[in-house]
């Protein structure tokens, strides 16, 4: 059971209020919301590195674990005079004060919030235009061995470092891999996505067994090259950032020498404090994304679906199982929906199941396909109601009908878009 009492730290010469230290955050292993502040506090050089300066989402586990987390962009209104905000433009025009952190109190009141992962963007506050990192993913399909995955990392490495660049890795926590570089903060949003993109399309060209820079899931094999992080609206767990898994994984900054055969499952919330912070020197890498953005002009864009003909179409047989609220409920449907055609599912492969985790104004809900390229074509179920249908948007489409949009939710005016 949660304790309802306080505990008051003194973290950087402020004193930090934790409500609910005993409140279990991880319940097999009994890890409470105290464990969680006082690991970040002593890993607050590090995870300031990486996290510090940048205006950050909320991500908040209230409940723990086994809670369903929502993200909060805008900083809450009721918070400490000490705590520095930035002001952010979305695409969709809309504006909102998000948190910066600067010194391990700030750190330690965010943590308190329930916030188990720093979801930073790419950018200084000082600067909130102009990316200083160039962030890639390495987001493995499934059924492909985490070998693989530093396999990829490494020709990732190779492609920075044959463009100017000096590559920061570490691991994410999850099933994936990431690579940073910082940069000059002299390029545009677009720029750094395009050159990311390049980066890509380089790496699977190097290593096209290995890697795929296919934007459309379906089309994916091995490990995806995510380049989409570097889209203005995107964060990302930074390093040190606490992970959802009862093994309290974290996403590990490393040195190039550990990488080979390292085992993310080896870096958690007692492991990790104590090690020497192999980003130490990141500040002093930042280079110029030049030589990426003269990569990324010698491959083809891919030709955009023509004006009036609707959505796209996929290039595979695709149908649709389920959206859910929770990623528990759509997994259910997919059991129901396995149960109804016990010959087909054997046929596919672990990489057609497509898990997909959509956002919505304020919380993430679930979505599965089924890539079908493995059936024979007249063995093919057809698309067939959806087991779960959720609508994300419910609640926002009912407050507009009676007019009662939140102002956070509207779009602006053209005026105020100047």
């Amino acid at each position: 059971m949660a304790s309802s009492s306080k505990e008051v730290i003194e973290v950087a010469g402020r004193e930090v209020t934790v409500t609910n230290p005993g409140k279990v955050y991880f319940p097999r292993s009994g890890r409470t919301k105290l464990d969680v502040v006082r690991y970040y506090v002593a890993v607050a050089e590090g995870a300031l590195r990486g996290a510090g300066g940048r205006p950050m989402a909320l991500k908040r586990y209230v409940n723990g674990i086994d809670g369903e987390a929502f993200f909060q962009k805008r900083a809450p209104e009721k918070r400490p005079e000490w705590i520095e905000t930035a002001q952010l433009r979305y695409p969709s025009g809309r504006t909102a004060e998000e948190v910066v952190l600067r010194d391990a109190a700030q750190l330690a009141w965010v943590v308190n919030l329930g916030c188990l992962e720093l979801h930073t963007h790419s950018v200084l506050a000082e600067d909130v235009e102009h990316p200083d990192e160039l962030r890639i993913d390495l987001d493995p399909v499934p059924g492909v061995p985490w070998s693989q995955v530093l396999e990829v990392a490494l020709v990732a490495r190779d492609v920075l470092a044959d463009h100017g660049l000096v590559g920061w890795p570490k691991t994410s926590g999850s099933r994936g891999f990431h690579v940073y570089a910082r940069i000059h903060p002299n390029w545009t949003f677009a720029e750094v996505r395009r050159a990311a993109e390049g980066f890509a399309r380089e790496v699977a060209r190097r290593a096209p067994d290995l890697a795929t820079g296919a934007w459309w899931k379906e089309e994916r094999h091995g490990v995806f090259v995510d380049y989409n992080q570097n889209a203005k609206d995107h964060t990302t767990a930074s390093g040190y950032s606490v992970r959802p898994s009862e093994e309290a994984r974290v996403s590990t900054p490393l040195t190039w020498d550990e990488v080979p055969g390292c085992d993310p499952a080896a870096y958690t919330m007692e492991t990790v404090p104590g090690r020497p912070d192999a980003w130490a020197g990141i500040e002093d890498s930042r280079g110029d994304l030049t030589a990426l953005l003269e990569l990324a002009a010698t491959f083809k864009k891919q030709a955009p679906a023509k004006k009036g003909t609707g959505r796209r179409a996929p290039s595979m047989p695709l149908i649709e199982i389920a959206r859910a609220a929770t990623k528990e409920e759509a997994l259910e449907g997919l059991e129901r929906w396995k149960a109804r055609h016990p010959a087909v599912w054997p046929m596919l492969e672990p990489a057609d199941v497509l898990v997909d985790s959509m956002r919505g104004i304020n919380s993430l809900w679930t979505r599965i396909r089924l890539n079908l390229v493995h059936v024979p074509e007249a063995d093919r179920p057809p698309q067939e109601p959806l087991e779960v249908d959720y609508d994300p948007f419910a609640k926002w489409k009912e407050l507009q009908a009676r007019g009662e949009t939140p102002a956070r939710w509207r779009r602006p005016a053209a005026a105020d878009e100047s």
